[in-house]
């Protein structure tokens, strides 16, 4: 044996073979179109399948966590379209594309495009939530991009005129199928974004809130491509207002429903999202003014009680009452004290009365001798006292400007008035000229 020559095993050789595969890029991502062939769903869910032709056939296993998400199940003679990626199990040695979505045949180029471009455009952030901005709730002016024959934009109209008729719809026509609606619907969006100002000015005010709707009724993948158009998505990226996209039936997707600020999932369905329902609208405020006419009760309420409580304090605190309490504190004082001087005199009287009735008669002689001592004492008082000097003919002079008793001649000028008393009376005069009375 030629020692440059290398015998691999079997498990060597599926490596090799497995390594070789998996360095291939285009094998990495990739579309295949076939025949189903038969079909065997394992115990644990897996789907295994060959995709054939008039000249080969391929191997397929789907797992069970791919296969339960998608709405399309192969079955044996159908043609499909399948994604996923070519690999070796080198258990067996088998070469085997594992699928993560499949698809029928007839579809199968427009959804190739579709992952195609929804992914680069994906890389790009362009669906990033966080660029996504929020509607407002009672928009005044909504502009709706949509075909004006097509029933999408009549039913957008009677959602409008059922729900909330102060919201302004306005319709920007543009071609929403064929050979030239993805430049239509553009130019739309850009006619929008031109006359925003006009828009919001209708009747209201500069910043009234506004949106667009992109609307369109349901059709095949063909029909609906207008709106996975590259130029379409980044318009409605690049778009001044916020925009909901209406498009198709509930089942159908286009790039344009990620581009969006919000997805709804028919025409009809956008138009209730953008605006409130009126009788929800009213019921919503009639509840809400119960609510304020309740608290509003119940504040008045709890303001009543503080004011009483404020009230009761300034009344304990007004003057008025409390020199009232004072007064009526001071008269009962007043009262006790009276009663008290009541009952002390009545007991120095009975004290008194006691010993009246104790003294010896010698001691009374010497009462009635000190008594006869003080009245002698108060007559000869009463003697050196001003009546007594008037009686004996004396008068007081005093000036009857101030009432000062006249001393001396000099305190009086000719013509002052004087008041003189005598012992029974009072008397006025008139001073002459001290100077001209006699020697």
């Amino acid at each position: 044996m030629d020692s440059g020559f290398r015998i691999l095993s079997v498990g060597e050789a599926a490596r090799a073979i497995a390594t070789t595969v998996r360095a291939d890029e285009q094998l990495r991502d990739l579309w295949v179109e076939g025949e189903v062939g038969r079909v065997t769903i394992s115990s644990a869910g897996h789907a295994y399948f060959a995709l054939k032709d008039d000249r080969a056939q391929l191997q397929c296993v789907w797992f069970r966590d791919d296969r339960v998400r998608s709405p399309f199940q192969p079955q044996t003679g159908l043609r499909v379209v399948a994604h996923g990626r070519v690999d070796v199990y080198e258990a067996q040695g088998a070469l085997q594309l594992y699928v993560d979505s499949i698809q029928p045949s007839g579809v199968g180029d427009f959804a190739i495009r579709f992952e195609q471009l929804k992914a680069k455009l994906a890389a790009e952030g362009l669906f990033g939530s966080e660029r996504k901005r929020p509607l407002p709730q009672r928009p005044a002016v909504v502009a709706v991009v949509s075909s004006p024959s097509g029933a999408a934009w009549k039913d957008v109209c009677q959602v409008f005129a059922r729900r909330w008729p102060l919201t302004r719809v306005v319709l920007v026509a543009c071609q929403v199928q064929g050979d030239g609606a993805p430049e239509s619907i553009v130019r739309a969006l850009r006619r929008i974004e031109r006359h925003v100002g006009q828009l919001t000015e209708a009747g209201r005010a500069a910043d009234a809130p506004a949106l667009t709707i992109v609307a369109r009724g349901g059709g095949s993948a063909e029909d609906l491509w207008a709106f996975n158009d590259e130029r379409v998505v980044r318009a409605i990226v690049a778009h001044t207002l916020p925009v909901v996209s209406g498009v198709g039936h509930e089942v159908d997707v286009t790039l344009t429903d990620f581009a969006a600020d919000v997805r709804a999932a028919t025409p009809t369905a956008a138009a209730e999202l953008v605006v409130p329902d009126r009788a929800e609208f009213a019921s919503a405020l009639a509840r809400g003014a119960e609510r304020m006419r309740v608290a509003g009760g119940r504040a008045v309420v709890a303001a009543l009680r503080e004011l009483e409580a404020e009230r009761r304090v300034l009344d304990r605190l007004n003057p008025a009452a409390r020199l009232a309490a004072s007064r009526q504190l001071a008269g009962d004082l007043l009262d006790r004290a009276t009663r008290a001087l009541r009952v002390r005199l009545a007991n120095v009287s009975a004290a008194e009365d006691r010993l009246a009735a104790a003294l010896p008669s010698i001691a009374l002689r010497l009462l009635g001798e000190r008594r006869a001592a003080l009245a002698e004492a108060a007559a000869a008082l009463g003697v050196l006292g001003p009546q007594a000097t008037l009686e004996r003919g004396y008068g007081i002079v005093r000036r009857a400007a101030d009432d000062a008793i006249v001393r001396d001649p000099a305190e009086v000028s000719a013509g002052s008035r004087l008041r003189i008393r005598v012992a029974r009376g009072e008397f006025p005069a008139t001073a002459d000229d001290p100077r001209s009375a006699p020697g």
